[in-house]
């Protein structure tokens, strides 16, 4: 990954060992589903695949948004793929995932911003795994309150939408998007009677200060979220947003128990961490998890 800087030590990770990795790109290749693993080269895909587990990416590879933070592509998105949320539950079920994690691009020329999708791939998982633990990772749905509750009705057991940076870097980082629009999402989601765990994440070393980071995880845990996850935001390209410091883990150690004394009930915090990254873990430890997830925490994960 180019980043225009040197990585430290503690940003390096071992080379992928492409037999470890083969059954999930097989698998994925076979049933025709992303992954935000790839789409938007996530550190951590050799460590996921090599488990044999992966973040599926509906809605196809191409975001009606232009993050400067993100390496997903963008421009003109494909059609809905109505056979898209069999095809995942397929996957899933082939890769024996007891815990599924689902996220999307940004869809804003669909009128519900593809919360019907989101929601037929949770039925359609739940079908073809009733076992199975579900995470929903959304977009903002264009502040449409529809889509959340839509969502919601399908009984996703952690709903999360990433807040991704402080305020003040919104118009630069997040083009499009609006930072009291994702704390209205994340609100309704936690009002609700639904029982879902409510999740959000932010990118550290964006530019944010200190006393700004504390503002946006005040605002984000006074909007219900119960699961906070923090990471090293790390460059794609040169045309991204530039990395304005790298964070220690020492330092990601201290926010993770400032969370924690804050109220979150969960806190995951490392230069490595990603919002769908050991996503299990969280809802075992704070849910009331199926008899899958209750192996996964004893040493037999999946996910």
């Amino acid at each position: 990954m180019k980043t225009g800087a040197r990585l430290p030590a503690w940003l390096t990770k071992p080379m992928a060992n492409p037999a470890e990795t083969r059954l999930v790109r097989e698998t994925l290749k076979s049933h025709r589903v992303n992954t935000v693993c790839d789409e938007a080269r996530c550190p951590n895909r050799v460590d996921c695949f090599s488990r044999g587990t992966a973040t599926f990416m509906i809605l196809g590879n191409r975001c009606t948004r232009d993050c400067g933070f993100c390496a997903v592509s963008h421009g003109s998105p494909v059609p809905v793929d109505p056979g898209e949320p069999d095809e995942v539950a397929s996957a899933a079920t082939t890769l024996g995932l007891d815990f599924v994690v689902v996220t999307s691009v940004t869809r804003d020329d669909l009128p519900d911003g593809g919360a019907a999708q989101f929601a037929a791939t949770i039925r359609a998982i739940r079908r073809a795994n009733p076992r199975a633990g579900i995470e929903v990772l959304v977009p903002d749905f264009d502040g449409s309150p529809d889509g959340v509750e839509t969502v919601l009705a399908a009984s996703p057991d952690v709903f999360g939408h990433n807040v991704e940076t402080i305020e003040r870097l919104y118009p630069t980082v997040r083009k499009g998007a609006g930072y009291q629009r994702s704390l209205e999402v994340l609100s309704r989601a936690a009002g609700s009677s639904s029982g879902t765990l409510v999740k959000s994440g932010l990118m550290l070393g964006m530019g944010e200060t200190r006393e700004e980071l504390g503002q946006a995880l005040a605002d984000v845990l006074a909007a219900g979220v119960e699961i906070i996850y923090l990471g090293q935001y790390l460059r794609p390209s040169a045309a991204h947003h530039p990395v304005a410091r790298f964070v220690t883990p020492e330092e990601f150690d201290e926010l993770a128990s400032e969370c924690l004394a804050m109220g979150f009930r969960w806190a995951s915090a490392g230069p490595f961490i990603r919002s769908s990254y050991r996503a299990h873990e969280a809802v075992a430890a704070l849910g009331k998890p199926r008899p899958a997830l209750l192996d996964s925490v004893q040493g037999k994960e999946r996910a």
